[in-house]
C-alpha cells in the first residue's frame, strides 16, 4: 500500500482502514508472542503503513495535503531571458 492509493481514499474510508490495521498489528504481536509468526517483518510493514495513514488524515486536518506533480509544474512561470 502506497501514499498515493491511501490519498485517493475518503476520511472516513482512511479511518476504517486504520481501524483494521491496528487490529492486524494487534493479530501480528499476539502471534509473534505465541511463537507462531513465521513473518516477523509484517509487524514493521504494518507499523509504517499505519504511519501513513494518519500522516494523511493529519494533513488533511491541518489542510496542507500535497498538490499533485502536474498541478505545480502548471503553476510555476519560466522566465524568459533577453537576447543581449
Amino acid at each position: 500500500m502506497n501514499a498515493k492509493e491511501l490519498s485517493s481514499l475518503t476520511n472516513n474510508e482512511l479511518v476504517e482502514k486504520l481501524a483494521s490495521l491496528k487490529q492486524e498489528l494487534f493479530n501480528l504481536r499476539f502471534s509473534h508472542a505465541t511463537g507462531s509468526l513465521s513473518n516477523p517483518l509484517a509487524i514493521n510493514v504494518c507499523k509504517k503503513n499505519i504511519a501513513k495513514v494518519n500522516t494523511i488524515l493529519r494533513e488533511r486536518e491541518l489542510g496542507i495535503a500535497k498538490t499533485q506533480p502536474a498541478q505545480e509544474a502548471t503553476t510555476k512561470t519560466k522566465k524568459s531571458r533577453g537576447n543581449k
